[in-house]
């Protein structure tokens, strides 16, 4: 009922947890103190020996007590509210920061789905587990105690019946947590399973309209819907369930104690003001624990998301280097490298890549050669490669990786843009940049007439920029990687859905950068690459051809192929809209 490490992860809420059951139990002495006065009045009512004095004593003392059990509930609350306030403050910044140190490559050990489930749902019912269940579980073991030391001077049968019938609700609810944690664990496999669905579903849902597949997504997703829909119809039955034996445990004992109660003083064994006190308090020895039945059912989903979150937590990560980054120059190597995304599909099958500093080499190849994964291997996206890549002579694996990325700007052909101004957006990269820095890379990237129609910097942008065309989100993230001012440039693919007129501005943007800068550029189009000092030809996972566009085109291999393959099919386009 106590799950040790995580109450070990979150140790600092102990306190919390300490004020609330501290503040229960002064409310239950208040009631006890209550409970006596009103026998004691009752009992000299009954005797006819009461006097104005009692009943103003009496009246005071419910009167006090009333105010004590006001503000004891109000400090409990907000003792369980703080705890709970901590318990997701802390649990998420875990989460995040374990985020963090996995790094780019993260999406290769758990999908961004049950991430953010996890962060949500399954740290709001933790919040439970802290604010309600665990303070209500240790005042359910001082409560029933308590009464049993109070009461025990009046009748030490009928307190001490009451007090062993107790024990019997925790043992039902050890049963039930044993028959129900394979079925919870279920419940949330389920659950994240159905999140994934619906998040890939409305991520591509104008896909889906296009291709009318979104019919068959439907049918797919109410497949799910009603599989989420049975287990957790048999959560709630089994809960339901476990909650009348709780509550014929509850109420049978303490009518076993009122009884035994009321036979004393039928035998004359104790008076009028004890047998009331014993059967006014009896249903308090079981409250505290039908309520914590209540809080357990919840208590047990944060359980069983708590697994999910360990599982986040407990992710190998990968090793962090600690080499610094010399600040001269530095050559890129890569000898060797082989990775791959399933164990029987080779990506790359022993790349030899060679980056001179402040040279401008271009990966070419057909569609699936690999040319992505290695740009992901060295932006840090893509992990487990094995073979050797060096920076400057120092491997890759050793670098510092917050180093490594401040000295490379990486844009691919679906770049993220935030929700926010394209200011906010472009000083992602160098937040000390100026209004008159920012207007020239938007210049230099053919996008500056544009935004100079709208509000120019202060342009809003929705998630994902989706107000804007294609090209103009791709021209955007080029010119937020070209204010970065790196020493590496990585492009992927990045004049893809761009006119052909901005790509031959932006290709001159990036033949001016390599200049001075290392430039690795990817693209499916040869036209782009013709001017690189050096092209690398990517084939079946290896480079097979290598050499300036010239020493390429006579050497008459694949490069040529598929470089005149592609000429043939621009000039035929071009006749064909020129007639």
């Amino acid at each position: 009922m106590i799950k040790t490490r995580l109450v070990g992860l979150l140790s600092h809420a102990k306190k919390y947890i300490a004020y609330t059951v501290l503040w229960q139990w002064t409310a239950l002495l208040a009631q006890v103190l209550a409970v006596f006065s009103v026998a004691g009045l009752l009992e000299r009512i009954a005797y006819r020996t009461v006097t104005i004095p009692v009943i103003e004593r009496t009246i005071l003392t419910l009167a006090l007590v009333a105010g004590i059990r006001f503000v004891c509930e109000r400090m409990g609350a907000r003792s369980s509210y703080l705890a709970c306030v901590d318990v997701k403050q802390v649990l998420r910044e875990k989460i995040y920061g374990k985020m963090l140190r996995l790094g780019a490559s993260y999406s290769e050990q758990i999908p961004s789905s049950e991430v953010v489930q996890v962060s949500t749902e399954g740290v709001e019912q933790l919040e439970t587990y802290f604010g309600k269940y665990l303070p209500q579980l240790f005042y359910s073991l001082v409560a029933p105690l308590t009464l049993f030391f109070v009461l025990c001077r009046i009748s030490f049968r009928a307190s001490g019946i009451l007090l062993l019938c107790v024990p019997l609700i925790p043992v039902s609810i050890v049963v039930v947590q044993k028959l129900a944690k394979r079925l919870l664990n279920r419940y949330w496999s389920v659950y994240t399973g159905l999140g994934d669905s619906f998040l890939e579903n409305l991520q591509g849902l104008t896909t889906l309209k296009i291709y009318q597949a979104d019919r068959q997504k439907a049918d797919e997703m109410d497949a799910e819907s009603q599989n989420f829909r049975r287990i957790t119809m048999k959560v709630l039955s089994m809960q339901l369930n476990s909650t009348s034996v709780m509550d014929v445990i509850a109420y049978g004992g303490a009518a076993i104690g009122m009884a035994v109660a009321v036979s004393e003083f039928l035998k004359g064994e104790t008076g009028i003001s004890g047998t009331l006190c014993i059967i006014l308090l009896a249903s308090e020895f079981f409250l505290p624990l039908r309520l914590l039945g209540s809080f357990f059912h919840i208590a047990m989903n944060g359980m069983a998301a708590s697994d999910r979150i360990f599982r986040i937590l407990d992710l190998p990560e990968p090793q962090k280097g600690k080499c610094a980054l010399p600040d001269e120059p530095w050559d890129i190597s890569l000898k060797d490298v082989r990775f791959s995304y399933e164990k029987d599909r080779e990506i790359l099958a022993g790349v030899d890549l060679e980056l001179p500093a402040g040279s401008f080499v271009s990966l070419v190849g057909e569609s699936g050669c690999g040319k992505s994964t290695v740009a992901g291997i060295l932006a840090g996206k893509n992990r487990g490669y094995s073979g050797e890549i060096t920076i400057g002579g120092a491997s890759l694996a050793q670098v510092c990786e917050d180093e490594w990325m401040k000295q490379m700007a990486f844009v691919c052909h679906n770049s993220y843009l935030f929700k926010g101004t394209v200011e906010e957006n472009l000083r992602m990269a160098n937040p000390d940049a100026t209004e008159e820095e920012m207007k020239d890379v938007l210049q230099q990237v053919n996008l500056l007439g544009f935004l100079q129609t709208q509000e120019g910097l202060q342009t809003k942008l929705p998630e994902r920029a989706s107000n804007l065309s294609g090209g103009q989100r791709q021209r955007l993230a080029i010119a937020r990687a070209l204010l970065k001012e790196a020493k590496i440039y990585l492009f992927d693919e990045a004049t893809s859905n761009i006119d052909v007129e901005s790509e031959e501005k932006i290709m001159d943007v990036i033949r001016k950068i390599a200049e001075t800068k290392t430039v690795l550029l990817i693209s499916h189009r040869l036209a782009n690459v013709v001017k690189s000092d050096r092209i690398c030809f990517l084939k079946d996972g290896r480079i097979t051809e290598n050499g300036s566009h010239e020493e390429l085109m006579q050497a008459d291999g694949a490069y040529r192929q598929l470089y005149d393959r592609q000429m043939a099919l621009e000039q035929y386009g071009k006749e064909g809209s020129g007639a």
